[in-house]
């Protein structure tokens, strides 16, 4: 990106537009991305950023994932030593190869971010996929994504084929085992050499022009995404701030919440998640897990604004809500911070594509600007492009919008 900012003498400040190549550049700060050439997989660099993390400075008892709906969780040490085991008992008894697929269809669970990390760690490439899929959708994503194995419940598993490595129950004694294997190889992730080039994840984008894409997204491609979350932040204010806490309205299959669990989990926060979304669900979570943090969709900042069930619970330590998916429009922006004056609302674009990150609102000044979805994000460039003559136009300008960046996708899976 640096590369191409070079060449260009006349980026205006206020816009990042060059007018010699009409394109805009990123306003951010340039993050520092790890050397290409070094092999290093999601769970080895979040892992990096973990331990060099000032959040986890209370040690690896500090919780990582809640279930809500059970109650259950994992603490930062539990989650590590889990998924360990996972991938050493994963690369005993299967013969699983670099770049092999597993499709998962399962239930949101504390066993679904565990083998997004297990199989990543092993250079296997994840697709998970929503669990009440249709058969034939099942079918098409399998065609798609091209798995070997899969994981899913004993609920979810009569949708699948039958696969070269068969099936994995996660309700299964077989996997509960799995995840407390008396003798781990303590250097089991770093046995296999993931290159940033391969791709950790094929992920479903959501067929609004027409059946569901497959979308390949690598190692690097996720790397990216989470170093400039990790590197520019947008720390609390005070002496003693909150830990932070985020809630998950999106599922773990989803774009969105499959990034925010490697985002939360690199910069040692708490993700608490539902079985099944259910608005005063969240609101009670909101209350007894103290969370900070929620990505929202418009209707969700609607129902906030509108609902009385707000006044049932005690919801003061929510600071900030991220939406996207959709426009917020400015009336709804204005009437939720009528109610909500202490949360900054905050907006971002992206797609799958994208890994879901493009452009996004950071910090108070930004977020009072209702109606943008911010900057574009660090690392990234764009063009917006006439579709008709195919010509790059300048600013203030109607067009259609191309990024370039290293959180882009490999390509689609076909």
């Amino acid at each position: 990106m640096a590369e191409s900012a070079n060449h260009c003498q006349s980026i205006d400040p206020a816009t990042g537009f060059c007018s010699q190549t009409r394109t805009f550049h990123s306003l951010r700060p340039e993050v520092p991305l790890p050397p290409l050439y070094q092999p290093l997989s999601v769970p080895q660099y979040t892992l990096s950023l973990l331990r060099s993390s000032t959040a986890t400075a209370g040690g690896g008892g500090t919780t990582f994932v809640i279930n809500a709906t059970k109650g259950d969780s994992l603490s930062y040490s539990e989650f590590i030593a889990q998924f360990h085991s996972l991938a050493h008992c994963l690369r005993k008894n299967y013969f699983l190869s670099r770049n092999d697929v597993a499709l998962i269809l399962s239930p949101p669970s504390l066993h679904v971010p565990l083998l997004y990390f297990a199989l990543m760690s092993l250079g296997i490439v994840i697709s998970p996929a929503n669990p009440l899929s249709s058969d034939s959708e099942i079918a098409h994503q399998v065609q798609l994504s091209k798995p070997v194995i899969a994981f899913a419940t004993s609920t979810t598993s009569s949708k699948l084929p039958s696969l070269k490595h068969g099936t994995i129950l996660l309700d299964s004694p077989e996997f509960i085992s799995f995840l407390s294997e008396p003798n781990v190889d303590p250097d089991v992730i770093n046995r296999v050499q993931v290159s940033q080039h391969d791709t950790a994840a094929v992920l479903y984008s959501s067929g609004t022009t027409g059946r569901v894409k497959g979308v390949m997204l690598s190692h690097r491609n996720l790397i990216a995404l989470i170093a400039g979350f990790y590197h520019i932040r947008h720390p609390q204010k005070g002496p003693d701030p909150p830990h932070p806490v985020s809630f998950f309205t999106v599922p773990l299959f989803h774009v969105f919440g499959f990034f925010m669990l490697a985002r939360a989990f690199s910069m040692g926060e708490t993700a608490v998640f539902t079985e099944r979304f259910e608005f005063e669900g969240m609101l009670r979570a909101i209350e007894k897990y103290k969370v900070t943090y929620m990505p929202v969709s418009p209707p969700l900042v609607l129902a906030l604004t509108k609902s009385d069930l707000t006044n049932k619970y005690d919801i003061s330590s929510l600071l900030m809500l991220g939406s996207g998916g959709a426009p917020l429009g400015k009336e709804v922006a204005e009437r939720f911070k009528e109610k909500f004056p202490a949360v900054e609302l905050v907006q971002g674009y992206g797609l799958t594509e994208t890994g879901g990150g493009a452009a996004r609102v950071i910090g108070p000044e930004e977020a009072a600007r209702y109606g943008t979805v911010g900057r574009l994000s660090e690392n990234t460039e764009a063009k917006i492009v006439d579709p008709v003559t195919g010509e790059a136009l300048p600013p203030g300008q109607r067009g259609e919008l191309w990024l370039r960046g290293p959180t882009v996708m490999k390509g689609p899976s076909s």
